[in-house]
């Protein structure tokens, strides 16, 4: 298994993304959100702009992804985490495995500073990411206008 690192310097293409969008919505299950979403916060996470940023990280296999986890930039380090993992997925095949495991090791070589996730309580992932150090901090409460 290869691990491939996307930053703005590498200036991924639409298909890139547009592959990377599709296997997160198809191995997200219920927890996925719409491929327009998922392109959007490629486009947050690969951006060059200096206020934007983060970076991807693939699991990949015979050139196919196997996982693929998605980081962005808060930018606002003195008020919350540096980072927040916005979406991660393992191929149906792969789960329970390892592999979330050592996208998150990857991922804590790749953060400087703190990293925040949104997990949904009934998602079977909460798990790994408790295995993996993640605490609860508080509750998340949400208003739409």
């Amino acid at each position: 298994m290869q691990f491939v690192v996307l930053t703005a310097i590498d200036e991924s293409t639409y298909l890139t993304k547009s592959e990377i969008a599709d296997f997160l919505v198809e191995h997200m299950d219920v927890f996925s959100h719409s491929k327009f979403e998922i392109l959007r916060a490629l486009d947050f996470a690969l951006s060059k702009y200096p206020h934007q940023g983060g970076f991807v990280i693939l699991a990949k296999e015979s050139d196919k992804i196997r996982g693929a986890l998605v980081i962005c930039k808060t930018g606002m380090e003195v008020f919350m985490p540096e980072h927040v993992l916005l979406y991660m997925a393992v191929h149906h095949d792969f789960r329970r495995k390892g592999m979330g495991t050592r996208l998150l090791k990857e991922m804590r070589k790749m953060a400087n500073g703190d990293i925040a996730l949104h997990v949904e309580p009934q998602n079977p992932a909460r798990a790994l990411f408790e295995k993996a150090d993640f605490k609860y901090s508080y509750f998340e409460m949400r208003t739409s206008n």
